[in-house]
C-alpha cells in the first residue's frame, strides 16, 4: 500500500486572464506543495502559491478538482500516492514573481491562453487533466 500524501496547489490567473505556469526540473508544473499538519487544505493551496511564485494578495476562487500522482520516493525509499487539491486563485495587479531557487524553480511565466498547450507539451498528465478541466 503506498504512502498518502495530501497536497495543495493553485491554478493562478491575472486581470488578463493569464495562466501562472513554474518551469522546475526540466518542466512546466503549477505551484502546489504538501499540506502541513492541522493546516487547512485552502491555507495550504495560497501558502504554497506564496512561497513558489512571491505572489502575495490571492484571491482564492473556485475548487478546480483533485488529482492523483503515484511515485517512487527515493529519499523515503517509499511509493507514494500524492492527492492534490486544485483551486483556482486570482493574482491581482502587476505583482513581481520571485521563484524559490531551494524547491528547484527556474523560472515563472504567465502564459496567454493561446500558449497554453505548447506549455502542456512539457509537463506531467495530472498537470495537463487540471488545465484542460479549468479551461475548459
Amino acid at each position: 500500500m503506498p504512502e498518502k500524501i495530501i497536497a495543495a496547489g493553485g491554478l493562478v490567473f491575472n486581470e488578463k486572464k493569464q495562466l501562472l505556469m513554474i518551469f522546475r526540473r526540466k518542466k512546466w508544473d503549477l505551484p502546489k506543495g504538501k499540506l502541513d499538519d492541522g493546516e487547512k487544505i485552502e491555507d495550504c493551496a495560497l501558502r504554497e502559491v506564496e512561497e513558489e511564485t512571491g505572489l502575495k494578495e490571492l484571491v482564492l476562487k473556485n475548487f478546480a478538482g483533485l488529482t492523483y500522482h503515484d511515485y517512487f520516493d527515493k529519499y523515503s525509499q517509499k511509493n507514494v500516492l500524492k492527492e492534490t487539491h486544485w483551486y483556482e486563485m486570482f493574482a491581482p495587479g502587476d505583482q513581481s514573481l520571485i521563484p524559490q531557487t531551494e524547491e528547484d524553480i527556474e523560472a515563472i511565466e504567465w502564459v496567454n491562453h493561446e500558449n497554453i498547450r505548447m506549455k502542456l507539451e512539457n509537463t506531467y498528465p495530472n498537470i495537463i487533466e487540471i488545465v484542460e478541466k479549468v479551461k475548459g
